[in-house]
């Protein structure tokens, strides 16, 4: 009986943590080699690129005219051109964004509405869960439409309810359908334990087939954006203006966490 146990209390853990990988994967660096230390605010009348630290702190940009912490600079009739193409394309970027960011959340936590009404064994206990859930994934669609919705793409945005609060979500979760296989190792009912890990293993085949496909399509669509984060990289470099201290503007960079990536950007 303990062997059963702890070989179901380890697939029920597994399967309820696995299943929060959609919601977990689209972050503010969408997986791409690119990031920015600036929070991005796409307004109608322009673009506003802001940051706490370092030069320049503010950048607007709108219809090929660029101000940097509020003085105007002077740009050519091409660099005009490129920053129409700049200002374009994050307003194209950021709605695409949005819509990646709320599906994930939607798979997420449908995995893990799934897991829950699967496997829970107590109607009380699954209930509670589930309105647990359900309040989460509201939490979590009303930070998206707050941030991206609104279009501001915060710099470093690790927001807590795709992380750590997720993770607390999920703890829970295991902790409480853990608990329902404990209860039935203990009722002494070898039947209620051989019922469970059925419910677990034929999980992981609605799971395929209900999370897995469309999660599949989501990290298509979240890679496929990483083209044009290089476009916008790309225009930047092109960019002839200079800074006041003689510097580039630098809205987006590649991350240099790896050697690999630092070579590939000296390369430019």
């Amino acid at each position: 009986m303990r062997r059963h146990l702890i070989s179901c209390v380890w697939m029920l853990g597994l399967l309820v943590a696995g299943s929060a990988y959609a919601a977990e994967g689209n972050r503010h660096h969408l997986q791409c080699d690119y990031d920015s230390e600036y929070d991005v605010q796409v307004q109608p009348d322009g673009i506003a690129f802001t940051r706490s630290e370092g030069h320049p702190a503010k950048v607007f940009m709108h219809d090929g005219q660029l101000r940097v912490d509020g003085h105007p600079v002077a740009v050519s009739a091409d660099d005009a051109v490129r920053l129409r193409a700049y200002e374009q394309q994050v307003r194209e970027l950021v709605p695409a964004m949005t819509d990646i960011a709320r599906d994930g959340v939607d798979i997420g936590y449908a995995a893990l509405s799934t897991v829950v009404a699967t496997l829970s064994d107590n109607s009380d206990d699954r209930a509670r869960m589930l309105q647990t859930l359900h309040d989460r994934r509201d939490e979590a669609m009303h930070e998206v439409d707050r941030t991206l919705g609104q279009g501001l793409w915060a710099a470093g945005d690790d927001s807590q309810l795709f992380g750590e609060d997720l993770g607390k979500t999920v703890a829970i979760l295991v902790g409480g359908i853990a608990g329902d296989a404990v209860s039935d190792a203990l009722s002494g009912d070898s039947s209620r334990v051989a019922a469970l890990e059925a419910r677990a293993n034929a999980l992981d085949v609605t799971l395929d087939k209900a999370v897995q496909e469309p999660a599949e399509k989501l990290d298509q669509r979240a890679e496929a954006l990483c083209p044009r984060l290089s476009a916008l990289d790309q225009l930047q470099q092109q960019f002839r203006f200079r800074l006041s201290d003689g510097g580039r503007l630098q809205l987006l960079s590649l991350d240099m966490d790896s050697s690999n990536k630092a070579g590939q950007y000296a390369q430019r």
